[in-house]
Parts: structure tokens; C-alpha cells; sequence
């Protein structure tokens, strides 16, 4: 038995697939902009070939900062996280509001060209259907279809999106190839001149408009937590496949790039220069092909933005930057509400700016070198500090590459926005604090990111036995005191019926409440009902002292949960089919949150197993954190009166990640060695999204209760703002199996 697993790439060719399509596309779009500047000059002779050497000689130095960025950072949050490991949480909250932006502009632009490619072809795209442009509805409608496919997984896009990938990534080698045999291989020429006064503006302008092509250099290192494999085989792999892409994007710029300085017209608008190359490169036929393909693998690109997106949200949410429902993943272990709000704004950016790349150009290279200065420097003073700890020629080395390459960075942004700020670039100074503040004030709401899996567990392990906090130390937890809050109506007696079976166990006594509202005159029969039910179930075996309250009765329930010296609450509701009835629900929701003792609680429904428990078979999840060991205490004491099996489940955070799940199973069996003693314990370390995971072993298991505290790793510092973890609250709203619910406290 197995909780459904999330599709992890296994490979860099995968990887190159699953997430290179914007920078394999850039040869298709950059061309157009960068020839109409310096042609239209007429310095075109002169300045092409400097810009493209510059433009290639920032890719191999960015690049190799990234491959110490993605050894460093494997979470998915890329140079975000490595800015804020470095220079705190304003580095952080920087680089994530450019990166936003960055991976929008990526679709806008990639959309933008798709129907620019199209249009070469159907030259009627440009008409007008009613007030809307062809254009622009084609351009939404693919919109939608691109994060609909990547929201149901990296399994599915990579099928939808990786061929297109592999089409694009093999027609520009065959450009390459197709250009060698016909006009033999002549790469840019590198002229002095172009540094001179009279050409170094249309100089450093082409090498502004080329680098659109680096957008995509950061998406690798954000799907470094998309592979399968210990840390260090994903960083490995996600470099190997920014080399595969990056790669054929540097060789077709040097050896393509000049056929299209001679072949195209980039003064003729009615089609691009690469189409006007490939027209002029290849048959009829092929030179279709590749307008098929070019318009797949933009696709693609807008694709690979998404994801980008997504892997990014799973990042922020980790370091509690965005609420915790952003990036929470769905059914395909893949976070949905960043790609619809991300098309959104695509939508209106389409409706009121229109489809043209150009329009976004501006933009789309500006924002992406904020991000490579802040990374490459990021990583110089990590290298920096690496150097002070140990003197070696390895950290020296990265010294020196890694300022290299955050100068070069940081002069390509003070080019493009020098160059490009009245097209556009200026917008970054509204939009990047709008977005910093957002992020700040989730920031503060949540509170600081919860310590690390590995750092806890790998303490954890080097122990010489477990170290409980004193919140945990209650070994003697008895049930001598059972509160059971009732209405009148059936659901709630599910819970007094449950109480009963626990008070004949252990010969507690039971305190059914029922509270009058003080706007009523029904007290006489909220009286006889309790005083019917002591009737119906007294026993020699435990008393039954039903307690009647008068007011609010969430407020009065509250109290008698908090003050009144009980040793477990049983309760039990209905109509919670999702979380945010649970969140509608006053009654149930502040008691939940509330109370400090042990909570039973019940969702009745047509399942049979929802209204009953023997207490045989526990399933208890641990996160790894103190906090979740909260609970220990109590399953053993429940196991020790009712002679229950206990399930520990741990769900790793990286699927195929073998080194965190071989510490997951050590973690497990040395709880189950020094916690359990003579309890028939299993551990299993399973799945792919904590909530998912634990209602499947629940529904399709024995398990006849779950066992599990309030907040998880790192939740107790947000419980004035997040009343539930949210996987507790996904839980309790779905689960057809009682709940032992124990509130978490801080030890």
C-alpha cells in the first residue's frame, strides 16, 4: 500500500525538456529587436558582432555561478533563497518580487512571439473579431490551455512540453548545420571599433536587447527540487541540463546569428528574421516545420514560466513569505494557485497592452539582471566566508569566478536600464516595492521559516536518546474527566456515544454540556435532554454529571475546555466537506483552536468507520519536528489501554530524495526503540504532499484513528494568525477517520 507519488525528473535531458523552453526559444525573438536598432542606424557592420560576444561571453560566466548556486540551494527557491541565506530577508523579498515578474514577462513574451509566428503564416491573425484582436484572443485562449496542462503536473507537461523542447532544441542544431553547408562557418566578427564613441550606444543597445535570452537561466536552478536523487545528484543534473539548453542557445546565436544578419530584412514587418531565414536556409516544407515547432516550443516557454511560478511559490511558502494556501499543492503535487493567478495577469496585460513581443521586451531583460547581480553576488560573499573558515584554492577559485561574474552582471544592468528605461524599465520601481511589501507583510503575519528537516533530524539522531520537552513528559496521562459538548441533535451524540465506551474503560467520568442561549426560553429542555441521557446511561462503571450553561455558546464552551480540568473532549460534526466550512463553523473551529486538552473528534458520515473506533490501529504522522512528537505521549497511552498497533508515517518533502528518506527511517525506528516498549509499532516513510498522503493511508488502510497535533514544523510561532496547520485542517475536513487532536504548545 502506497500514497500516490509525484513525478520527479530523472535525468538532465529531462530536465532540459521539462523546463528549457524559454531559453531555447530566445534565438526565434531577439533578433528582431536587436537588427532593427543597429540596422536602422546603419552601424550594423560594425557593432553585431561585438554585441553577440558580449551577450555570449555573460552566459558563460553566469553560468558558472549558478552551478555553485544550485550545489548550495536544492529547495526550488534558486537565487532567492541564496539571497536571503546571505543578505537576509530584504535580499529575499527583492529577488522574489523580480522573479515574479521575471516568469510573467516570460509568458507574456513567449505568447507574444507564438502568435507572432503564427501570423507569419496566416496574415488574417491580424484582424479584428468584434473589439478584441484575433491576436489577442488566440494568445488568451493558449494562455489558459498552458496552465491548465501544467497544473496537473510535471508528468504531464513534461509530455505535453517536452517533445516541443527536444523539436526546438534539434531544428536550431539543424539551422546550425544547414547554415555550415551552405555558407561554411563564419562566426561574428569582433570589431574594436564598435567601442568607439560614435557606435558603443548602438553597441551596449544590442547587448541590451540580446541578454532576453539569459531569462531563463534561474528557471534551472528553481527545478533543482523537481529531480529525483540526493541534493547533490540534483544539482548535478539541473546544471547538466542548463548546459544542454544554454548551450545550443550560445551556438546558435554564433553561428545562426550571422545568417540572419544577411538573409533577413528586419525593416519588413510582415514576418520575423528568423522566419525570413528559415525561408531563405530551407525547403518550403522544412521551413514550415519550423514554424511548427517554433510555435510548440513557445509553448513550451510559457509553460516553463509557469512552473517556474509554481517552484518558486512551493520556495516562498517554505521561508513563509506567501500564505501557506498559495502554495499548497493539488492533486497532482504541483501548487495551482500561482498558475491561474499568474494567467490572470497575463489575460489583462494581453487585453490592454496587446500581443506584439516588443512591448514587453523592454521589461523582460531588465529584471532578469537584477536577479543574476543580486545571485552572483550573493554567492561572492558566500565564497568570501567559505574563504575566512578554510584558506583553499577551491574557495579562492570561487571567489574570483563569482565576482567575475556579478560584474558582469550588474554592468549589463546598468546598461539595459540605462538604455531601455523609457521603454519600460522604469515600471520596476513600482513594481518591485509593491510586491517587497507583500512579502513583508506575510513575513511578519507568519513569523520566521521552521528549522530545517535534516539539521533537526540529523540532532535528532546524534542524540543519545530522545529528548522530550517537558510538554511532552506526561507518561502518567490519565482520562479521568470526559467533556462531551452536545445540541440536541444526532451528529453530536456520536461523541457522548464514544465518551461512554471510554468512561466503561477506564471509569471516567463524563460532563455532557449543553449551552442555553440567554435570547431563549428553551432551558427546561436543554435541562431534560441531559437529564434523559444520565437517565439512559448511568453505570456503576462511571458517573455521568451533565453541565448546563447559560450565553454564547462557542464563548462558554471555550471556557469549560480551557478551565475546567478535563482530560479529553470528544465532539463531533458534520458538513465539514472542506476546509473552509470548518473555518465558517465558530463552534468547532474556536474550540479546536482553544482547547488544551486532547480532542476526539468525529465527522460523521455514510461511512461507518467515521462514527466509531476501537483504538486498534493508530496512524500517527511525524514531520520530524518537536512538535509533532507532542503527541507521543498520548498514543501511548491509548496503545497501552486498548493494546493498539501503531503506524509512525513520515512523508519526505523531496520524493527520491535517498539520503532524507534513509534519515526519515532512522528517525522513526529510534522512536519506535526508545518511546514504544512492548507496542506493536511500524514505521513508514511514504508519499508525496503530507495531507494527501495521510487521508489515502486512512481511507485505504485498517486505521480506525489518527493521531496528530495542531501545527506542524515551525507553526506554533503563527498561531495568532494561522489558527490550524493546514494540513491538520485538510484533515479534519476530509477525514473519514476520528481524529485524536492534540494542541500543540511551545516547550
Amino acid at each position: 500500500m502506497g500514497a500516490s507519488v509525484s513525478y520527479k525528473l530523472k535525468n538532465s535531458i529531462q530536465g532540459a525538456l521539462a523546463g528549457g523552453g524559454d531559453p531555447a526559444t530566445s534565438p526565434l525573438y531577439v533578433f528582431g529587436p536587436f537588427l532593427s536598432l543597429i540596422v536602422a542606424a546603419g552601424v550594423a557592420n560594425v557593432t553585431f558582432g561585438a554585441s553577440i560576444w558580449m551577450a555570449v561571453f555573460t552566459v558563460v560566466t553566469v553560468s558558472a555561478t549558478y552551478r555553485y548556486v544550485m550545489k548550495w540551494v536544492t529547495d526550488g527557491s534558486g537565487g532567492s533563497g541564496l539571497s536571503e541565506e546571505e543578505f537576509g530577508s530584504w535580499a529575499v523579498k527583492v529577488n522574489a518580487a523580480v522573479t515574479v515578474i521575471e516568469y510573467t514577462l516570460t509568458f507574456l513574451v513567449s505568447m507574444a512571439a507564438l502568435v507572432t509566428f503564427i501570423a507569419d503564416r496566416v496574415p488574417a491573425l491580424n484582424s479584428n473579431i468584434g473589439f478584441i484582436s484575433t491576436r489577442t484572443l488566440l494568445a488568451i485562449v493558449l494562455s489558459i490551455v498552458v496552465a491548465f496542462a501544467v497544473n496537473r503536473g510535471p508528468k504531464v507537461s513534461s509530455q505535453f512540453f517536452g517533445p516541443a523542447t527536444a523539436l526546438i532544441l534539434g531544428f536550431l542544431w539543424l539551422m546550425v548545420f544547414a547554415v555550415i553547408a551552405q555558407r561554411g562557418l563564419h562566426l561574428p566578427s569582433f570589431n574594436l571599433k564598435a567601442f568607439d564613441s560614435e557606435h558603443l550606444h548602438f553597441t551596449l543597445g544590442g547587448f541590451a536587447r540580446i541578454l532576453a535570452l539569459m531569462t531563463g537561466i534561474e528557471i534551472f536552478a528553481n527545478l533543482v527540487a523537481a529531480y529525483e536523487g540526493s541534493a547533490a545528484q540534483r544539482s548535478q543534473r539541473a546544471f547538466g541540463s542548463m548546459i544542454i539548453v544554454m548551450g545550443t542557445t550560445v551556438v546558435t546565436m554564433l553561428v545562426v546569428g550571422p545568417a540572419i544578419f544577411d538573409l533577413s530584412n528586419p525593416l519588413d514587418t510582415s514576418k520575423s528574421v528568423f522566419t525570413q531565414t528559415m525561408d531563405a536556409l530551407l525547403p518550403p516544407w522544412l521551413s514550415y516545420v519550423g514554424t511548427l515547432i517554433g510555435i510548440a516550443v513557445l509553448l513550451s516557454a510559457a509553460a516553463a514560466a509557469t512552473q517556474g511560478i509554481q517552484n518558486l511559490a512551493l520556495g516562498l511558502r517554505a521561508r513563509h513569505y506567501i500564505p501557506a494556501k498559495w502554495g499548497k499543492r493539488n492533486q497532482y503535487d504541483v501548487p495551482g494557485v500561482p498558475a491561474w493567478g499568474q494567467v490572470g495577469v497575463i489575460i489583462v496585460a494581453f487585453m490592454l497592452f496587446g500581443t506584439h513581443e516588443e512591448t514587453y521586451l523592454a521589461l523582460y531583460a531588465a529584471g532578469v539582471f537584477i536577479l543574476l547581480s543580486m545571485t552572483g553576488w550573493s554567492a561572492c560573499k558566500r565564497f568570501s566566508r567559505y574563504f575566512m573558515k578554510q584558506k583553499s584554492v577551491e574557495n579562492f577559485v570561487g571567489i574570483l569566478v563569482t565576482v567575475f561574474s556579478a560584474t558582469c552582471a550588474s554592468f549589463a544592468t546598468f546598461i539595459i536600464f540605462e538604455e531601455r528605461f523609457k521603454e519600460g524599465a522604469w515600471s520596476y520601481f513600482l513594481m518591485v516595492p509593491a510586491l517587497y511589501f507583500f512579502f513583508d507583510y506575510y513575513r511578519k503575519r507568519l513569523g520566521p521559516p521552521p528549522e530545517s528537516v535534516d539539521v533537526r533530524l540529523s540532532i535528532t539522531m546524534s542524540a543519545s536518546q530522545l529528548n522530550l520537552s517537558q510538554s511532552q513528559n506526561k507518561t502518567n496521562y490519565r482520562i479521568d474527566k470526559i467533556l462531551v459538548p452536545l445540541s440536541g441533535s444526532i451528529n453530536p451524540e456520536v461523541a457522548f456515544h464514544s465518551a461512554l465506551k471510554i468512561a466503561n474503560k477506564v471509569g471516567a467520568e463524563i460532563c455532557p454540556v449543553s449551552i442555553e442561549s440567554v435570547d431563549n426560553k428553551k432551558g427546561v429542555d436543554v435541562a431534560k435532554y441531559l437529564a434523559s441521557l444520565k437517565d439512559q446511561w448511568s453505570s456503576d462503571e462511571f458517573i455521568i454529571n451533565p453541565i448546563t450553561r447559560k450565553g454564547d455558546r462557542a464563548t462558554e464552551l471555550v471556557d469549560l475546555c480551557v478551565n475546567g480540568g478535563f482530560d479529553l473532549i470528544c465532539i463531533s460534526s458534520s458538513n465539514m466537506k472542506s476546509a473552509d466550512k470548518l473555518i465558517r463553523n465558530p463552534f468547532v473551529y474556536q474550540i479546536v483552536y482553544a482547547t488544551t486538552p486532547p480532542l476526539l473528534f468525529y465527522r460523521p458520515t455514510d461511512r461507518w468507520s467515521s462514527r466509531s473506533t476501537e483504538f486498534k490501529n493508530i496512524l500517527v504522522p511525524l514531520d520530524g519536528s518537536a512538535v509533532a512528537e507532542q503527541v507521543l505521549p498520548y498514543v501511548t497511552a491509548w496503545a497501552s489501554q486498548y493494546n493498539s498497533e501503531i503506524t509512525l508515517l513520515s512523508i519526505p518533502e523531496q520524493q527520491g530524495d535517498v539520503e532524507h528518506t534513509k534519515k526519515l527511517n532512522e528517525y522513526l525506528n529510534k522512536i519506535k526503540s526508545e518511546y514504544f516498549e512492548g507496542v506493536n509499532v511500524t514505521c513508514v516513510v511514504d508519499g508525496s504532499g503530507p495531507a494527501r498522503t495521510i487521508l489515502h493511508y486512512s481511507q485505504e488502510g485498517t486505521f480506525d484513528l489518527i493521531a496528530m497535533v495542531s501545527h506542524g514544523r515551525g507553526g506554533l510561532d503563527r498561531q495568532g494568525y494561522v489558527r490550524l496547520g493546514s494540513v491538520t485542517e485538510t484533515i479534519m475536513s476530509e477525514s473519514d477517520v476520528p481524529l485524536l487532536f492534540i494542541s500543540a504548545v511551545k516547550g
